[in-house]
């Protein structure tokens, strides 16, 4: 397992620029000023991106060079950026999102059981007609979908392609 903490403190750029993939989303997004929950944001290179299209958006981390990386960067831009250091796995989200994002970290959790509830907490925190978009390994493709699909009448999805799994937000729960 990488140690993030320690490749931050060692460089600026450990996982490069966001995927086109997510690039293109926001690109077509028409929605002014969205909310985002960027889940696992590491320097914030989704978080940094997303905010410089104009919406506001909040990075969880456990790497608090990270999160101080992903601060600088857009306390110099004057950005709509706050972050959290918290794992994931027991962060509650304290709002809901307009878009959530969950970019290459699944894959790093230690079990599917653990995987599938951080998708049910990350797509709660998803408002009716919001999005989530995930990229990771393809590995974990099946397990995603089949989340996303246990609830057909909340979720549709958008992307299912090798490494990118996108969905709309249909439906609330009704508890």
């Amino acid at each position: 397992m990488i140690n993030y903490e320690k490749e931050y403190q060692n460089s600026r750029n450990v996982c490069g620029e966001p995927f086109p993939e997510i690039v293109e989303c926001f690109e077509n997004y028409d929605d002014e000023c969205a909310t985002v929950l960027d889940s696992g944001c590491g320097q914030g290179r989704d978080a940094l991106f997303i905010a410089r299209k104009g919406h506001s958006v909040l990075g969880v981390d456990t790497a608090q060079t990270g999160i101080e990386q992903m601060l600088e960067e857009a306390e110099s831009e004057n950005l709509a950026v706050d972050g959290v250091i918290a794992d994931i796995t027991n962060y509650e989200a304290p709002d809901l999102y307009n878009i959530v994002v969950i970019d290459s970290v699944l894959h790093m959790l230690q079990n599917d059981e653990i995987r599938n509830a951080v998708l049910e907490k990350s797509s709660n925190a998803v408002c009716k007609a919001g999005f989530i978009l995930i990229a990771d390994t393809p590995k974990h493709k099946s397990l995603i979908c089949d989340y996303f699909k246990s609830v057909p009448k909340v979720w549709k999805i958008i992307k299912n392609e090798k490494n990118f799994f996108f969905a709309h937000k249909i439906a609330l729960v009704k508890s």
